[in-house]
């Protein structure tokens, strides 16, 4: 019978996962399948026990319920559990065991930068999704510091909570920064985040977890002030390859095809 893995999350539309978890299944002769369902809150546990009773396969998690699917797990990986956020679920020996992928997506994608963020202070716009992974992190990147703003504060204030060392900046103040990443969902359908930029020097990463589009006008606006500007998508396929590893126990390969696979809409 032919496994089914899937991913859930509300709005799924934007969703490239089945693009490289499809292309890389073909590519190790799997026989299995990979599809995205957009949920609503209350079905989340029905999705779950069919992990459970083995019809679908495994499952992987976007926003916004990353932290909502916990409930219904059995165990937590220690990332997960340091970040309560769950992006990959799978089933060992009778037990949902949630993972979180992102922290490691995000470091291969930095490394793959070559841009070293030792001693560096970190900017973040946004407080939900990604972030906990995010902060995870650069703490292992030994970042300077962490500043967080979130348009509505009291997500930011939630997260000083869990990551005691963070400093909370309101909506619309810029601290100091090298590194600038936008882990909000402005941009995805071409909004502008309405920070005024023009007095950040040049030299810094501005750095977008949004993937599709490619380029969002925060992007584009710190490449015009001539900084360096990544997208969210080495993130994403590293995230998505060691999800891959989970499941299968297979490595998937990363190379210029995969890349080219996220680009052509």
């Amino acid at each position: 019978m032919m496994k089914k893995f899937i991913v859930i999350g509300n709005p799924i539309s934007h969703s490239l996962s089945p693009r490289l978890h499809n292309y890389w299944l073909k590519q190790n002769n799997i026989d299995a399948i990979y599809e995205k369902i957009n949920l609503e809150e209350d079905g989340i546990k029905e999705i779950i026990q069919d992990i459970k009773k083995q019809k679908i396969g495994g499952c992987n998690v976007t926003v916004p319920f990353k932290k909502k699917v916990i409930p219904f797990l059995d165990k937590l990986s220690m990332e997960a559990e340091q970040t309560q956020s769950v992006n990959t679920i799978i089933f060992r020996n009778g037990n949902l065991i949630g993972h979180n992928t992102d922290i490691t997506g995000f470091t291969k994608a930095i490394e793959a930068l070559e841009f070293n963020l030792k001693n560096k202070k970190i900017f973040i716009l946004g407080a939900g999704g990604v972030v906990p992974s995010l902060i995870f992190a650069l703490r292992r990147m030994n970042v300077y510091e962490i500043t967080i703003s979130n348009r509505t504060r009291i997500n930011a204030d939630n997260l000083k909570s869990q990551f005691k060392n963070i400093k909370i900046f309101d909506w619309g103040d810029l601290p100091n920064f090298d590194v600038i990443i936008n882990a909000t969902s402005l941009g995805l359908d071409n909004e502008t985040i309405n920070l005024d930029f023009s007095k950040v020097e040049n030299n810094k990463l501005f750095y977008d977890v949004i993937y599709n589009p490619p380029e969002t006008n925060f992007l584009k606006q710190g490449r015009k002030l001539g900084n360096q500007v990544e997208n969210g998508k080495l993130m994403f396929i590293y995230q998505a390859s060691e999800a891959f590893k989970l499941w299968h126990g297979i490595d998937p390969e990363v190379d210029n095809q995969i890349i080219k696979l996220l680009d052509n809409d």
